[in-house]
């Protein structure tokens, strides 16, 4: 089951991500002869610019708004059944895409990419929770780090199918845009086929034997007492601790620096620079002076790169800690990035300059998979007890779809502005939160919830020492970090 939640979840999201890259002169171009032919006069430069940005960052508006509303939807209706619904949306938005050539019309762009974005945004947080409910304990921690993995897997099959020979060229990049929809189309045929999550059959509808049938389905007959006992526990918590909002978590001292991090984390992530080097793949490399023709095998070799990276920190994340990874390949991405400046700066003085870019722009890459990009997503989990997860996701969430439109709509004037400058601005930012993140987050690896609540108690009430937690949190259950 894992492979059919994968494929119609984060996939979707590395998918969408890398093949923008392989379209954009084919889609520039097209706007262009639209309003010529609509028109009569060419459009302008800054106005082509900013058509073809709005473009790429309304993904990420869409995005926002589809989170926004998964927690609600997921409640109501169950994990299942918003998926199925969910895919039915990325085909329709991937039809539209897929005919806007056809149709001569731009702005169905606009709607199929506004659309792909809502159902990005519903899937993801869909994804991670279904895999994790699905899963016994003993294989949590592995289940719950294949969500990496077919995010990478999404941009390496983007960028292969964006090729040239395959689906990249002038006459079928419209199909390029809509392939997206092939994801969802097998995920709706195959999800069918599963049962919905045990943990919301037996403590949302409370049908225990549902979710007898349910764990038997996925894990084989056996004796599995013991997980229904822990949903069971889980449930009888759920009753007497608060959920609390976005603004009570806010407000609440108790888990101010906890917000902090998630607020810090999940701003690096958008702008660390990741997000720009995979929309603009094509204009970064340009810039570093390669040929037009190869630079769609390049992109191809920076995505594969991040696919082998996420295998290696599923295996290294317990050995080495999510801090080392954190505030480590921070620095160490920055250093890239400073050195990704001044092999720009110097390709027109030695004619090897633009290989050395290519190198370190993959390096960057293998240095994000290895470390931030996995470490992040524990952290998330780790740090906030059950009663404020879902207010902190939401923060999150909002966080990470604002960060894809900022840098989708603005990029491509930085780089036209800046030109190879642009990226000190991402390496102020990784050096600052490495910094920070190493000043301040405790270690998680191997603690419970308990005792990394009372790590960031020392900062959050500084010289008081707090054995309590608020009455709202109590919650009599350990969560260990541990497999």
């Amino acid at each position: 089951m894992i492979p059919v939640l994968g494929i119609g979840g984060t996939f979707q999201i590395g998918f969408q991500v890398s093949t923008i890259t392989y379209t954009s002169q084919h889609v520039k171009a097209f706007i262009n002869e639209t309003w010529l032919e609509r028109y009569g006069y060419p459009i302008h430069q800054d106005n082509l610019l900013f058509l073809w940005s709005i473009s790429v960052s309304i993904f990420g508006v869409g995005g926002l708004l589809g989170s926004s509303g998964s927690r609600y939807l997921t409640v109501k209706y169950g994990k299942k059944k918003c998926l199925l619904c969910n895919n039915l949306l990325m085909i329709v938005a991937a039809s539209i895409t897929g005919y806007s050539k056809i149709a001569q019309s731009f702005e169905m762009i606009l709607i199929g990419r506004f659309m792909c974005g809502i159902s990005a945004g519903l899937c993801v947080p869909l994804h991670y929770q279904y895999v994790g409910e699905i899963s016994p304990r003993k294989l949590r921690g592995f289940t719950n780090s294949t969500s990496s993995l077919f995010w990478s897997l999404g941009k390496a099959v983007g960028q292969i199918s964006g090729q040239r020979e395959l689906l990249g060229s002038q006459s079928l990049w419209p199909m390029l845009m809509a392939s997206c929809g092939l994801p969802a189309l097998v995920q709706l045929v195959t999800l069918p086929f599963f049962p919905e999550s045990p943990p919301y059959l037996l403590m949302h509808k409370g049908d225990q034997e549902g979710c007898k049938k349910a764990i038997r389905q996925l894990w084989g007959e056996g004796h599995h007492q013991a997980e229904i006992d822990d949903i069971m526990k889980e449930k009888a918590t759920m009753k007497n601790t608060k959920i609390l909002s976005v603004l009570e978590l806010m407000k609440e001292p108790a888990f101010r620096w906890q917000l902090y991090m998630i607020v810090i984390l999940s701003a690096t992530i958008q702008l660390c620079g990741i997000n720009a080097i995979y929309f603009y793949t094509f204009e970064v490399l340009q810039a570093a002076g390669f040929d037009e023709k190869m630079i769609s095998y390049m992109s191809l070799s920076v995505g594969l790169s991040e696919l082998m990276a996420t295998v290696v920190c599923s295996s290294i994340i317990e050995r080495l800690g999510r801090k080392v990874l954190l505030s480590g390949g921070y620095w160490i991405m920055g250093s890239l990035l400073a050195g990704i400046t001044v092999t720009i700066s110097l390709q027109d003085w030695y004619f090897w300059m633009p290989y050395c870019s290519l190198c370190l722009i993959i390096l960057f890459v293998v240095v994000f998979g290895v470390g931030p990009a996995g470490a992040t997503v524990s952290i998330r989990t780790e740090i906030f007890r059950l009663s404020c997860r879902p207010p902190a996701f939401a923060i999150s969430a909002v966080l990470n779809w604002l960060g894809v439109f900022v840098i989708g709509t603005t990029f491509p004037f930085i780089v036209e502005r800046l030109k190879h400058f642009c990226f000190l601005i991402f390496m102020g930012v990784l050096f600052t939160s490495g910094i920070i993140i190493h000043l301040f987050l405790p270690e998680t690896k191997g603690k419970s919830i308990v005792e990394i609540t009372e790590e960031f108690n020392k900062l959050n009430f500084k010289k008081k020492r707090i054995t309590t937690t608020p009455n709202h949190a109590t919650e009599d259950y350990t969560f260990c970090t541990r497999l």
